[in-house]
């Protein structure tokens, strides 16, 4: 039996086909989930409806992450189509390209304000409107995205590496708030995968190639690895597992000097 069938997911974050979001979007179809994918603006929804015209009946929305009434829309939809909700993917982030390119002393107060709404913020925003429709399910799992830039330096990554690691803190708060309520919160930290928001970190392919010197694995990972780890944790076989930064980078993050 599919691990999600009968479980109706929300997932929010697709860019486009690189996007580790898409990827579990995917796998959880396959699965058996019905799902809703989000799309932010104009400028990424013949993308998202594209994608998701190839997954079975999925519903795509409009959903700006520092827009509340967008937020309220969606949620309301996903009540009214499928009365309630079994998991949240939150895979939104962004940053303003010149505080990546720029020394992190420089960065602008309304940059590091962005990046911290809509990478950090968001999961909190998403979350609250997501706890009464998985109550009405029993409980459900949420699961973000991170990166190891959260806990060590990575040239041009600045003003991200500060609000993933806002991330990961909100992941055990959360975790601890909504545990009472059946309700598991987690991370995947993924190594580097070319992806549109990879796309803005100035010489990515460097650290590409030092992930395939170091990682005790000798190689990066790809979306469709992340997407398997995030079955576990969106299924039945992670029914334990909350407040939990899972390591999906080939062991890189094991690595000293």
């Amino acid at each position: 039996m599919s691990v999600l069938a009968g479980k109706t997911g929300l997932i929010v974050g697709i860019a486009n086909k690189r996007s580790i979001a898409w990827a579990i979007a995917q796998a959880a179809a396959a699965e058996g989930a019905s799902l809703v994918l989000t799309h932010q603006g104009e400028r990424l929804e013949e993308n998202v409806r594209e994608l998701a015209a190839t997954l079975p009946a999925a519903l795509v929305l409009p959903c700006d992450v520092t827009n509340d009434e967008q937020m309220d829309a969606v949620f309301a939809a996903i009540e009214r189509d499928h009365g309630g909700l079994d998991f949240l993917v939150h895979g939104a982030a962004f940053a303003h390209r010149e505080d990546l390119a720029a020394p992190f002393v420089q960065t602008s107060r309304d940059g590091f304000r962005l990046a911290l709404e809509v990478s950090a913020y968001s999961l909190l925003s998403l979350s609250r409107r997501a706890v009464p429709l998985m109550e009405k399910r029993g409980g459900g799992s949420i699961l973000t995205l991170t990166y190891l830039g959260s806990e060590r330096v990575f040239t041009n990554y600045n003003v991200m590496g500060v609000a993933k690691a806002a991330l990961e803190s909100s992941v055990r708060y959360l975790a601890s708030d909504l545990g009472p309520k059946n309700i598991r919160v987690n991370a995947i930290s993924a190594g580097p995968i070319k992806t549109l928001a990879a796309s803005g970190i100035s010489g990515f392919s460097s650290i590409l190639q030092t992930y395939r010197d170091r990682a005790p694995l000798r190689r990066t990972v790809d979306t469709s690895e992340v997407a398997d780890a995030a079955m576990f944790l969106l299924g039945p076989a992670g029914r334990a597992v909350t407040a939990e930064i899972l390591m999906v980078d080939g062991g890189f993050h094991a690595m000293g000097v």
